[in-house]
């Protein structure tokens, strides 16, 4: 088959150089959004008068034709095809013949690559957004459910203070905040258009550069055609959104591993979100946290990929930059699966209230109350540190849970403790305690949940 560029070459490519340069494999994926370009493209030429205007509506209708026969399954991408720009043309040449071979006219394949991937960027964009906001929406949903939910805060996974299971849930939908916003944020950078900068200088022919960008959704113009398709400093950060988006994940896969273990036994994963063992038959693993965990390292790799390949390339276009859509879809297509996985997996958890409160049980969480109840009184926090973690000691030797103790034994300690602070030691009065902004009191939850349903009505 006859390459797009052969005219200057005396000889067929190598079948090795052939295999090494074909990116149809990867990019085949953009057929649909470079249909779409090419069809707001031939538009403008007709409009313009660079080609007839019956010229282009030929080529127009064609296009239709071969999205409408892809779309169902009628007609196939041709594997022998260098990529997937000129398998599109190849069929648009089988439609209506050489006029075909206008629509490339006032456009390189380096403006049109670098079009096509903005928009599928845009695209998928979108469904990440969608996708976190639904991850959001259960987390706020379940936390509404959860504002009296008590269990242990952790600091270096040990004891810390009493928080809610709603508190704790909300956390994490803050955290997807952020990823949104960043999402929404790289918008602004994506939404440019560079089709129209031709190779690397522009073109001589009269186009329309912002009626096509207004045509094809852009909400910007590339103003520089070098740097329109010499650079993907966007694709490097969605992924650097995607590998935080990643994080956040993993940091939640890794508390419904930990919380699913017999040792904690605060959640029990649904048995169509789990798998078992070929040889142990009691074992439910917890494999979708598991691997949301450890894809997180794909995105990680592909952003660095990214970053490595555009290191030191001169400008304009080199062939590296084929490579950005390896990176760019395993990225988009951990970071989606992921999200649908990990709000599938939640949907199915049975949270365990009992065993969290009961793990809370003598484990001096109340010991910053004491001592803050001691300021309360006058006596320096340094101080009430010391007699609280004195307290501790005798606890711990006396076998006795700080919640039990009786104001006695308090008072041999300090003589300033009086009746009032036994109220104080309960964990659920400890976290009841908490009502400043951002805490975990559940009047202050409330506060907070009412913020985070602002944030998803936006």
């Amino acid at each position: 088959m006859s390459k797009l560029w052969g005219g200057r070459f005396s000889q067929d490519t190598h079948h090795d150089v052939e295999a090494f340069t074909s990116s149809l494999e990867i990019d085949q994926r953009l057929w649909k959004v470079d249909i779409q370009a090419s069809i707001a493209h031939a538009r403008m030429l007709g409009r313009q008068g660079i080609i007839l205007q019956t010229e282009a509506d030929q080529i127009v209708k064609a296009l239709l034709q071969i999205d409408d026969e892809i779309s169902s399954g009628k007609i196939a991408i041709d594997p022998t095809s260098e990529d997937i720009h000129s398998d599109i043309e190849k069929k648009l040449r089988a439609k209506i013949g050489d006029i075909a071979g206008k629509l490339h006219t006032a456009r390189s394949r380096n403006d049109q690559v670098a079009t096509d991937i903005r928009l599928f960027l845009r695209n998928e964009v979108q469904e990440i957004f969608e996708a976190l906001h639904g991850l959001q929406t259960y987390l706020v949903s379940s936390a509404q459910s959860h504002t009296h939910t008590i269990l242990p805060g952790m600091t270096h996974t040990q004891h810390a203070q009493p928080v809610s299971l709603a508190h704790h849930l909300l956390a994490y939908f803050w955290m997807f905040q952020r990823d949104r916003q960043r999402l929404a944020d790289s918008m602004k950078r994506i939404n440019q258009m560079p089709l129209g900068s031709a190779a690397l200088a522009g073109t001589g022919f009269p186009t329309e550069r912002e009626q096509l960008a207004k045509d094809l959704g852009f909400e910007f113009l590339c103003e520089n055609s070098l740097d329109a398709v010499g650079d993907r400093d966007f694709v490097v950060e969605f992924l650097s959104s995607a590998a935080m988006t990643m994080m956040h994940l993993s940091k939640l896969s890794e508390e419904l591993i930990l919380w699913s273990t017999p040792e904690f036994g605060f959640v029990e994963l649904g048995d169509d979100v789990t798998t078992g063992s070929s040889i142990m038959p009691q074992k439910k693993n917890p494999d979708v946290a598991e691997l949301i965990r450890g894809r997180v390292g794909l995105v990680y790799g592909d952003l660095m990929g990214a970053l490595t390949m555009l290191k030191a390339l001169p400008l304009s276009y080199n062939r590296d930059l084929q490579e950005d859509k390896t990176f760019l879809f395993r990225g988009i297509d951990t970071v989606k699966s992921s999200l649908r996985l990990m709000h599938l997996m939640l949907t199915k958890a049975q949270w365990k209230t009992q065993k969290m409160q009961n793990s809370l049980s003598g484990d001096f969480s109340n010991a910053t109350d004491l001592a803050d109840f001691l300021v309360t009184k006058g006596v320096s926090f340094r101080q009430s540190h010391e007699v609280v973690g004195k307290i501790v000691q005798y606890c711990i030797e006396k076998t006795i849970k700080m919640e039990s103790i009786s104001l006695a034994e308090l008072k041999t300690f300090s003589p300033v403790f009086d009746e009032s602070v036994l109220s104080l030691l309960p964990h659920q009065a400890v976290m009841n305690a908490r009502t400043s902004r951002g805490g975990t009191a559940p009047s202050a939850v409330a506060q907070q949940i009412e913020i985070a349903l602002e944030f998803l009505k936006k």
